[in-house]
């Protein structure tokens, strides 16, 4: 909870500074066309959901990277589809999915890849 209290703060905070600055017109074709762009990209997921497949069976990701990579693009155009500035930096940056891994690593504290593999690699050995 206090977590959407300080996002939600955040928002305001920055929504507020950007429009004040753009302007009112501005404001509103920047919130039009952001959930534009939100709904196009959920009516595409499934070219992502494919690229991230191929990308999968090719060996280049593991099953919890495809799940986490295909969340938080869902959850990017839905950011982008709310209203506010703040919201729409964050869901376009979720887009990206370099950015996406980063984040994951930093603040979900993945394990990394290569030692789940030796791990596995050792546990044949006995």
């Amino acid at each position: 909870m206090k977590y959407f209290l300080i996002y939600l703060f955040l928002e305001v905070m920055v929504s507020v500074n950007i429009a004040s600055a753009i302007g009112a017109f501005a404001t509103f074709i920047e919130l039009v066309v952001s959930a534009v762009l939100g709904f196009i990209l959920l009516a595409n997921m499934r070219i992502t959901l494919m690229q991230n497949l191929n990308a999968l069976m090719q060996g280049e990701i593991s099953i919890e990277s495809f799940q986490r990579l295909n969340l938080w693009t869902i959850v990017g155009a839905i950011l982008l589809i709310l209203p506010g500035f703040l919201g729409d930096i964050v869901g376009l940056l979720l887009q990206f999915s370099s950015i996406v891994t980063l984040i994951a690593s930093k603040f979900l504290h993945v394990k990394d890849e290569n030692s789940s593999t030796e791990y596995f690699t050792e546990g044949k050995k006995r």
